[in-house]
């Protein structure tokens, strides 16, 4: 292990977890849209509060790297994260956002496992976040971040499968189509956020 003195700055730590907490209520919110009864306008107002909080967190991460001399690991790597974890987010509320636009009122039942695999990826990344300040027992997180990625995907190529089937009309397919995408976009995001955690560990060991 390569000796280091470096001042301990608390605040990135704080930050990414903060950050990765907005992405588990961005996920909760974004299975709300699965129940049919849910006002989706309403839905989509409270995901786009979601996206600017977690927007405000990005800033100040950004923001925190600009200001300080030495920062716990590389500033790149740093700016990577802030970066990934944004994506998510963003992808997020791209899906609400399009459901809402597409006034789309009930979405098929195989979307469901999609949105489980973002709750539980989301969810494993906050609690993987508060691990960076001494960047142990993170293996796990990224290594079953892994598998999740791989199981959404066979869930997604599952779902344009059924949409292709002849069971929907040519105009829903493509409003269903851009919905499941965006979920998928999203999940990838996440494979990307724990991707650069996996690097910025081998950097730190």
């Amino acid at each position: 292990m390569r000796f280091r003195i470096r001042p301990v700055e608390a605040s990135f730590y704080d930050l990414f977890t903060e950050m990765a907490n907005h992405l588990v209520e961005g996920a909760n919110l974004l299975a709300q849209m699965l129940d049919p009864g849910t006002d989706k306008n309403a839905l989509g107002d409270l995901m786009r509060e979601a996206e600017h909080q977690a927007d405000e967190t990005t800033h100040k991460i950004i923001k925190r790297a600009n200001s300080t001399f030495i920062t716990p690991f590389d500033r790149e790597d740093i700016y990577r994260l802030a970066s990934s974890l944004d994506d998510v987010m963003d992808f997020m509320e791209e899906t609400v956002d399009l459901v809402g636009l597409y006034e789309l009122g009930e979405l098929p039942a195989d979307f469901a496992p999609q949105v489980e695999v973002l709750q539980r990826a989301t969810q494993l990344t906050a609690e993987a976040m508060p691990r960076l300040r001494t960047m142990k027992d993170l293996d796990e997180y990224w290594i079953e971040i892994n598998r999740l990625e791989n199981q959404g995907d066979r869930s997604y190529r599952r779902i344009v499968a059924h949409l292709f089937s002849g069971t929907y009309k040519s105009l829903e397919v493509l409003k269903l189509k851009d919905v499941v995408d965006s979920l998928e976009h999203a999940i990838d995001a996440l494979e990307s956020v724990a991707n650069t955690v996996e690097q910025i560990a081998v950097k730190e060991s």
